[in-house]
């Protein structure tokens, strides 16, 4: 096996970590469960590019990283777009799941003064000067770029979480907009072809990638986080939460082989 694997945070992020505040008195607003998900990718401040998304779907619960099934791989072809193959972070506005029907009461936790002192320290503490621009996926993340107050003089893009439930075009034509003014900012990582609109009118299977296996833990089953066998088959992700056990119980299927 010649594969390199991300080797976790630094005892400093850790401490961070550590101090997440209670979320046990707004338990009907999330899965508590399976506990919380903080990061993927760069925590060493090398990230020139910050991506804020919602909360942690059950791929992410599995990979222990954020932006992990189907969303995350969409959000991996967005990075290639740019040219990121490693120099970026993401992060979540919740660290549990949040339950789809409570997703008013989520936004209005965000502004709960112990969590957004958390959230702002951790957003701190994993960004530099190397920063060049953040992405918010998602109403979620947008009211958390709004609320880091202490954020670095940097573009911040909101645009559309990508598991939208509206019409796909709409996504991809802002996605579009939010690539190409992010290719005249960010110092990409390889070249990448800047002509020209990087999404069609529907996602196509070249525009999601893989989750490089230097974004995850060390002794994962090399197929996570690469749902395409999904994608070509009856669904998108290949962890489930079952009802009406979905707070305790996940499903994984792995792909035959």
């Amino acid at each position: 096996m010649n594969r390199n694997y991300d080797p976790g945070p630094s005892l400093r992020i850790l401490k961070i970590f550590k101090s997440l505040p209670d979320y046990r008195p707004n338990s009907d607003l999330f899965w508590l469960d399976w506990g919380p998900v903080f990061y993927r990718g760069r925590l060493d401040g090398s990230a020139k590019l910050l991506l804020i998304a919602s909360d942690p779907g059950p791929t992410e619960r599995i990979a222990n990283r954020v932006l992990v099934g189907n969303a995350g791989q969409r959000v991996q072809g967005f990075l290639n777009k740019i040219g990121l193959t490693k120099s970026y972070a993401c992060l979540n506005g919740h660290a549990y799941s949040l339950f789809p029907s409570k997703l008013s009461k989520g936004i209005q936790l965000l502004a709960d003064p112990d969590l957004t002192q958390w959230r702002n320290e951790l957003f701190d503490s994993i960004t530099s000067g190397k920063l060049q621009a953040v992405v918010a996926f998602g109403e979620v993340a947008h009211k958390t770029a709004e609320l880091w107050n202490t954020r670095p003089n940097v573009p911040v893009f909101n645009t559309f979480h990508p598991s939208y439930r509206g019409p796909e075009n709409k996504l991809l034509d802002d996605w579009n907009r939010v690539v190409l003014e992010l290719r005249n900012i960010i110092t990409p990582d390889k070249k990448v072809n800047t002509t020209g609109n990087a999404y069609g009118t529907e996602f196509e299977e070249s525009d999601y990638s893989r989750i490089p296996s230097y974004d995850l833990p060390f002794g994962v089953p090399e197929f996570l986080g690469d749902d395409k066998w999904r994608r070509m088959g009856t669904g998108n992700n290949s962890v489930s939460r079952p009802s009406p056990d979905d707070r305790h119980t996940l499903l994984w299927k792995a792909p035959i082989i």
